[in-house]
């Protein structure tokens, strides 16, 4: 369906149409007509799918025809990286309409304070905030939020796992009762429901490819030793000249570290994101990474969720993830929308049933690829269950036979 079909705003489809944008991705064309009707909505969608988008078109649209100088709107999210990228969408899109934002969120300094209370007390149109220093401002006294008319809770499962449940109804407290309330989320697990049923009023729901990847990531994974990864990393990337932004995901701040010390010694063009980093030092290298004057990213999971960074071609998993669901997270930065790419897992022996477990959460089995001649042999694919014992399955069924995987590929160079 064209965003022209759904009866936004023609100054918001002038401003969406000069972005590129011109077909509504499926949680668009279903949450926006819902919003505009300005009933409240709880909607499940994977990363990827546009969601942001799904909530600010209406909401720009709503707000248009309001008096400035009055904060209408509030967008609480789990991260400063996320408050930020949300702020930059509304600045892009409502900047013809004369709508202005402000991004609430800790890590700066004493001027970022001020700056961030003068918005408050003047009354932005619209406020994006992290939690934490949103309560920072509200115990202060000094921010009145009686006029808000839209709540927006994104990336919700996130910020319930992150510990901020006691802040949202803190925060939710300073607010008007009559409000249109939006929860957008991952995942509906049963704490993100409990959390539902207490701020919204009687929503509508939506739930789009809940807990799985987008159709255009190709996955596959490779068996592997810990010693051998910095090596394939090393020939994933020479051997793949046009992949020119390049994600991967380490587990730890420290592995985090060394894979970025390997990579520039080899002359790659590296940076590395963690918590680790100044806020202005994170946002420096998320916009070289955008800008694609950094080739390769290096990131723990502050990078896995609600970032938006197009064409990313080749998002690989340096360590499975513990949480099945943030396997989900991860690859979805890339393949965004209708786009396609590239999601590599580097599996040990240990990590083996953790990422079987990824397998039967996507419902689907994830191509194992040989590694390079080389590199020699890697770990044979054992299921070690907590109980300590070891299953067996099938490989590839219907495409190898049933066999071993990859019998007849083991005198081969993989290709990439």
């Amino acid at each position: 369906m064209k965003f022209s079909e759904l009866g936004i705003h023609d100054d918001l489809l002038d401003a969406i149409s000069y972005m590129g944008f011109k077909e509504a991705t499926p949680i668009q064309e279903q949450a926006i007509p819902i919003i505009l009707k300005g009933k409240d909505l709880i909607a499940c969608a994977q990363t990827g799918t546009g969601k942001t988008a799904a909530f600010l078109l209406p909401i720009l649209d709503l707000i248009a025809d309001l008096p400035g100088g009055t904060t209408s709107t509030l967008i609480i999210v789990p991260t400063r990286e996320l408050a930020i990228q949300i702020d930059q969408q509304v600045q892009g899109i409502g900047y013809t309409m004369g709508i202005h934002s402000i991004a609430i969120y800790g890590g700066g300094d004493g001027d970022n304070w001020g700056q961030q209370r003068t918005a408050l007390t003047r009354g932005a149109d619209i406020v994006v905030a992290t939690p934490g220093k949103l309560i920072s401002h509200l115990n202060l006294g000094y921010v009145k939020f009686d006029t808000i008319k839209f709540l927006i809770l994104d990336e919700a499962d996130r910020m319930l796992d992150i510990g901020f449940y006691d802040d949202i109804i803190k925060i939710i407290s300073y607010l008007p009762k009559e409000r249109q309330t939006l929860m957008f989320s991952a995942t509906m697990a049963t704490k993100t429901r409990t959390l539902a049923s207490q701020v919204l009023q009687n929503p509508e729901h939506i739930n789009i490819s809940m807990s799985k990847p987008a159709e255009g990531v190709l996955q596959a994974a490779y068996l592997i030793y810990n010693q051998q990864k910095n090596g394939l990393i090393s020939h994933l990337i020479s051997e793949n000249p046009d992949y020119n932004s390049i994600l991967i995901f380490c587990s730890t701040k420290k592995a985090v570290s060394e894979l970025t010390r390997v990579l520039k010694k080899q002359k790659f063009s590296v940076e590395a994101i963690s918590s680790d980093l100044e806020q202005a030092q994170r946002e420096e290298v998320l916009q070289g990474f955008r800008a694609k004057r950094t080739r390769i990213l290096v990131a723990t999971d502050v990078m896995s969720r609600g970032i938006d960074i197009k064409d990313i071609n080749l998002v690989v998993n340096y360590d499975v993830p513990q949480d099945a669901e943030d396997y989900v997270h991860r690859v979805g930065r890339t393949a965004r929308a209708d786009a396609t790419g590239v999601a590599l897992t580097l599996v040990n022996e240990d990590d083996m049933y953790s990422f079987h477990q990824i397998e039967q959460l996507i419902e689907r089995e994830v191509f194992k690829i040989p590694l390079p001649q080389h590199f020699g042999e890697g770990p044979v694919w054992k299921i070690k269950s907590s109980s300590g014992k070891f299953h067996k399955r099938g490989f590839n069924k219907g495409k190898t036979g049933g066999k071993k995987p990859f019998r007849k590929f083991r005198n081969k160079p993989a290709k990439h």
